[in-house]
């Protein structure tokens, strides 16, 4: 088991139920506000990148890549939170995208 995975198993659960129900970080919260969380979730993205980086290798296109793991990730979403706070949460990505909340190039 590496470091990275030996830190995230040792972390609590950073999900609270709330009001008996989950719901969904909208990662409208400062990361460096929540340190621990921060870590976390800065793992959970590398290995989605290693991921992306090995399958460029093994020939996949990256926008294959980018609609698999879309498809993943909203699978485990609608698992863990339900398909109505899923629905809301996918509801505000369009003004997150034009936004600029997921272009990686500088912004002038």
């Amino acid at each position: 088991m590496g470091r990275r995975t030996e830190y995230i198993r040792n972390q609590p659960n950073t999900r609270r139920p709330f009001n008996g129900a989950w719901i969904m970080n909208d990662n409208d919260v400062l990361l460096p506000d929540l340190p621990e969380l921060s870590a976390i979730k800065q793992a959970a993205l590398s290995y989605v990148t290693e991921a992306f980086a090995e399958a460029e290798l093994d020939g996949l296109d990256g926008d294959c890549m980018a609609q698999a793991a879309l498809f993943a990730a909203f699978t485990e979403l609608v698992a863990t939170y339900g398909e109505d706070a899923v629905a809301e949460y996918a509801a505000t990505l369009p003004d997150k995208i034009r936004s600029g909340n997921f272009s990686m190039a500088l912004k002038h």
